[in-house]
């Protein structure tokens, strides 16, 4: 009579090799969903910074230089030749210089006489500021009285 231990031990590895496969697929799984989640929470970060330069912007009305110039002294942003700007680092904190994000904001131009829109996006990687880059954008506007400016 022959022993049988060399067919369970065949079948003790086609089941470790079938739960190896699974863990795998598992943990590619959990990867995956942890990367998602991480952009996600840069994007609510992103949007939540827009959101406030916007709010700042527009409560400030004016012409868009003096606009731009008063939203980044109330922010403790930079401004200089049209753009407001400010760079984080990974943690969402204001640095100066490179950062791992930037939020940049600029007016462009508008049809309609004293409608004033300014454009504002978040780029990862800092002063790389590229489509491919691109992790949120708005554009906000807002309206002078008697359509001047």
């Amino acid at each position: 009579m022959k022993s049988k231990a060399p067919l369970l031990l065949m079948e003790q590895m086609i089941m470790l090799l079938v739960f190896a496969l699974a863990a795998a697929l598992c943990l590619q799984a959990f990867v995956k969903s942890d990367a998602s989640s991480r952009r996600i929470q840069e994007r609510d970060t992103a949007v939540n910074l827009v959101q406030n330069v916007a709010e700042v912007a527009r409560s400030r009305g004016g012409d868009m230089g003096e606009t731009l110039t008063e939203t980044a002294e109330c922010l403790g942003y930079s401004y200089a030749q049209g753009i407001l700007w400010q760079d984080f680092d990974e943690n969402w904190n204001l640095i100066s210089g490179n950062g791992a994000y930037r939020l940049e904001a600029q007016g462009v131009p508008a049809d309609v006489p004293g409608l004033h829109v300014l454009q504002i996006r978040v780029f990862t990687g800092g002063a790389d500021s590229s489509e491919d880059s691109l992790l949120f954008e708005i554009e906000t506007a807002w309206q002078m009285e008697g359509g001047n400016g």
